[in-house]
């Protein structure tokens, strides 16, 4: 029976063949490799800092899987074919040279190709023992006892919603190819918040879990919990500065501290908005009505639509959005709503109609006095269409026409940079399931993204006055401050008049 050589003693007599040391994170990386497969763990997530070496020791231990067992197949999925058949060349060269694993180089040239190859092995199957496959193949009918996901993940597979959802929909035909029992090892680092390596379940993009919830993870940061380098020899502190200039924060955040952040460095941040859950309080008192959210008192609202007659999935989206302000000044984004007009029910009304009767709904439902129609384009030919729409329904709600003269851009950052830096933003959790928070990672000024909801809320946010805050200053600097703006408390003056 053949002694069991373990993957790091495997790792370093390639090492002492081509003359090279080991360094310490790849000791790190090929011992949990080993721990893990003798363990029987088969769903592994290997994420390491750009240039570490990462995708070398994963060939290495591809061709330590055929040394272990000839029959193995494996199969090496990448974004691109090119990369994917890089790997494969690269494990041809290890069963080449590596003092272990040369015998199991076939005879025939037809077995050694550049994109797949065959072993010698004593079994006759089908599929070859290693093969290349980009993100987009077809993979249908291949069965593999290891299936390799080396950067599958990256800027073209993941830089908008629906390249992510065919990312994650090809993905899942792994399912199908590998064998029960078999690995899955993914290999890569993250280059969006909605990365396929997030430990945690996105939320807003109607996740319940993580994608790869239950894979055993291996996570090497360049920088470790003390601030120093993983691999000094190979990036000291002034290297790892001038990396950090040069590509700037979020792709260094990304790409070698493997924290999931949008790497084209997004402007705006959802994570400064605060999560609250509860729902509107209106009630009628001597015949005086009043809107709250809990304990906080509502004192306006803003509503803006911005406008489309986009086919359904289709070109810009038709958005609405309500905000409330408080006595204190916070602002609560409390509905934001993604509308559609239904095809199938224009021979009944056409898509103005629908999309007019949806804000009246809108509107009714969360109490609103008015809402501000953005009339750039199609625009300018709703604001009577919803009047009559609003007078049918008996709502009284008065239609504000609104022209935007203001770059888009320029509008959306002076409404929201103040807000979100002092924190004052409220989101309804309703919302925060919306593409909205989406649509804020990813905008970036100069750059063409969807923002169809930022115009909205940004509508919104710019509509409302700046209130301060009702509650009094009684001390500045250590010098009591009289009160301003009246109160309703009352004053005893002595007088001499007879009433």
């Amino acid at each position: 029976m053949k002694q069991r050589v373990a993957f790091p003693e495997f790792v370093m007599l390639w090492d002492q063949l081509q003359g090279l040391g080991m360094p310490q994170h790849h000791l790190k990386i090929c011992r949990w490799l080993d721990e893990t497969w003798m363990q029987g763990r088969r769903e592994l997530l290997l994420m390491a800092f750009r240039n570490s070496g990462k995708s070398t020791l994963v060939g290495l231990f591809c061709a330590w899987l055929l040394y272990m067992d000839a029959d193995r197949r494996i199969m090496v999925m990448a974004a691109d074919f090119a990369l994917a058949k890089k790997m494969v060349r690269n494990v041809k060269r290890i069963i080449e040279r590596h003092p272990l694993t040369k015998r199991l180089k076939p005879k025939r040239k037809e077995q050694w190709a550049s994109d797949q190859f065959t072993v010698n092995r004593p079994s006759e199957l089908r599929d070859p023992s290693m093969l290349a496959k980009g993100i987009g193949a077809n993979i249908t009918g291949s069965r593999a006892d290891v299936v390799i996901c080396d950067d599958v993940e990256v800027p073209n597979t993941c830089d908008s919603a629906p390249k992510r959802l065919d990312l994650r929909a090809r993905l899942q035909e792994i399912d199908y190819v590998i064998v029960p029992g078999g690995l899955q090892l993914y290999v890569g680092t993250p280059h969006t918040y909605y990365t396929i390596y997030a430990d945690e379940a996105r939320e807003e993009n109607g996740e319940d879990d993580a994608f790869l919830a239950g894979f055993a993870r291996f996570k090497l940061a360049l920088l470790d919990q003390n601030g120093r380098s993983q691999w000094p020899e190979r990036f000291p502190d002034n290297n790892i500065a001038a990396i950090q200039r040069r590509t700037g924060k979020n792709k260094f955040e990304s790409q070698m501290m493997l924290r999931p952040v949008n790497i084209s460095e997004s402007r705006l941040d959802p994570d400064l908005m605060q999560i609250y859950e509860r729902d509107l309080d209106y009630n009628e008192h001597n015949r005086m009505a009043s809107l709250s959210l809990g304990d906080r008192q509502l004192v306006s609202a803003s509503c803006w639509w911005d406008p489309s007659f986009g086919s359904p999935n289709k070109g810009d989206a038709s958005v609405i959005a309500a905000l409330y302000t408080d006595d204190q000044g916070a602002y609560w984004l409390h509905a934001l709503r993604y509308m559609t007009h239904d095809p199938a029910k224009l021979a009944e009304a056409d898509e103005a109609t629908q999309l007019c009767r949806q804000v009246v709904s809108f509107v009714r439902e969360y109490y609103l006095p008015s809402v501000c129609l953005e009339t750039n384009g199609v625009g300018k030919f709703l604001p009577g269409l919803l009047r009559r729409e609003l007078e049918k329904a008996g709502v009284s709600c008065a239609v504000i026409e609104k022209h935007s003269r203001v770059n888009k851009a320029e509008r959306i950052l002076s409404a929201f940079d103040v807000v979100l830096a002092s924190k004052a933003l409220w989101v309804h959790r309703n919302v925060w399931k919306t593409r909205f928070p989406t649509e804020m990672r990813e905008w970036v000024p100069s750059v063409s993204a969807k923002d169809d909801a930022l115009d909205a809320v940004a509508g919104c946010l710019l509509s409302e006055p700046v209130r301060l805050p009702r509650t009094p200053l009684h001390e500045l600097d250590g010098k009591m401050m009289p009160h301003w703006g009246g109160n309703a408390s009352f004053v005893n003056v002595d007088c001499e008049f007879d009433v």
